[in-house]
């Protein structure tokens, strides 16, 4: 997974950029292709000005999360917990739609067996 990492308007530091990465490995995932994460400051007047925004390159729809604290820190971490946890639903959601396929092959081929009717396989798929 290549991390790439944009400060807008400061030079981000060694120390911030290596936090990022670690973070950012941390997602397991085999479909993460890249991780795009962008940091910057909001208006002066609020004290929690300092923004990150990861998106995640994956097939399909892209995740994205974008969120906002005192420090860049807490705003890296905060957005890495609600990746994990899209992450975590998409691969519920594809497992459970190769689930239910899979008890539709198997409720068919029992149904020909009952049946004792020649039935290809193809036919039940599709």
């Amino acid at each position: 997974m290549d991390i790439i990492i944009q400060s807008l308007g400061f030079k981000a530091g060694e120390t911030l950029e290596s936090f990022i990465r670690e973070k950012v490995s941390a997602l397991k995932s085999d479909i993460i292709v890249r991780a795009n994460v962008t940091l910057f400051m909001g208006p002066e007047t609020n004290p929690e000005n300092n923004y990150c925004e990861i998106r995640l390159e994956v097939p399909g729809n892209d995740h994205f999360v974008k969120k906002n604290s005192e420090y860049f820190e807490t705003s890296v971490s905060e957005c890495v917990d609600v990746l994990a946890q899209m992450i975590n639903k998409s691969k519920d959601i594809n497992t459970d739609r190769r689930q239910s396929k899979t008890l539709e092959v198997h409720n068919a081929l029992l149904a020909d067996e009952l049946n004792d009717d020649e039935v290809e396989l193809e036919d039940v798929v599709k």
